[in-house]
């Protein structure tokens, strides 16, 4: 990595924000790609905690080489506070992964739907037309969810353990989508995609997001786990002879689609 990066007066620096930070590991991986694409920037780790995060947001404001900034837990929800614009994306999550400085101030986004479903389309499979079972409706559930509807599926069944996490997300989905998000449940039957955005299969005790007796060949399994490195629903999906996209293969996607949008290759999808 050092062969190719590029320090100078004229870098432009992306902080990623978070508390606690030294977990992250896209500082590394997101830099990278701006030095083999010869761009001129990189990502640092800073570690911000919650009650300075308003403080540290409006000095980030006031740096001139800084474009854009990176948000990781806790911080996702509080920054979108500050946007002067947010996506439709971010404002169905209710949370941004993103901040892109424009004329207007910070723009916010929630990529975690891209991401994820960039992965899945890098396995060759598109949902368009299609049903989708998803499980988990929280901040990265809830960008996922619009990502499976706005990429075309037929209908969206949602299940979560939260019954009013889950309704009032599937009411602000179907404001948008109408009549194409349901309440679901752990039976993965008659879904094309089945979609895990629960931590569940961390650790070896969790049980299994779904039932994984009832998949059937043919079925796509999709996880956002990245440890172990073939999580247990995916071993399970394997088994059954579903195709698979892990954890490890979102965060390559995400990876890129955060880079290209802090270079300013990819544009915010303001509506």
């Amino acid at each position: 990595m050092n062969a190719h990066l590029r320090i100078d007066g004229e870098t432009l620096v992306f902080p990623i924000i978070g508390h606690p930070i030294g977990q992250v590991k896209s500082p590394a991986s997101l830099s990278q790609i701006m030095a083999e694409r010869g761009y001129n920037g990189m990502v640092v780790p800073v570690h911000v905690l919650p009650q300075d995060l308003d403080g540290w947001l409006q000095h980030a404001a006031a740096v001139q080489n800084c474009r854009g900034i990176v948000v990781t837990v806790p911080h996702k929800v509080a920054s979108m506070q500050i946007c002067s614009r947010v996506t439709a994306r971010a404002q169905t999550s209710g949370a941004v992964n993103i901040l892109l400085r424009d004329e207007t101030g910070w723009v916010g986004d929630a990529t975690d739907g891209q991401g994820f479903m960039d992965g899945v389309n890098a396995q060759n499979f598109d949902v368009a037309g299609k049903p989708a079972l998803l499980v988990g409706g929280g901040g990265a559930g809830s960008a996922i969810a619009y990502e499976i509807l706005a990429r075309g599926a037929s209908e969206l069944a949602l299940h979560d353990i939260d019954a009013g996490r889950r309704d009032g997300l599937i009411a602000r989905l179907n404001a948008i989508f109408p009549g194409r998000v349901r309440v679901g449940s752990d039976d993965p039957r008659g879904f094309a995609l089945v979609a895990n955005a629960t931590p569940l299969g961390m650790r070896e005790t969790d049980p299994l997001p779904v039932q994984v007796d009832l998949l059937e060949p043919g079925q796509f399994v999709a996880d956002v786990v990245t440890r172990p490195a073939v999580p247990p629903l995916m071993a399970a999906a394997r088994a059954k002879g579903c195709g698979t996209m892990p954890g490890s293969a979102m965060f390559e996607a995400q990876a890129v689609l955060l880079a290209e949008l802090l270079m300013g290759v990819r544009k915010a999808a303001l509506d």
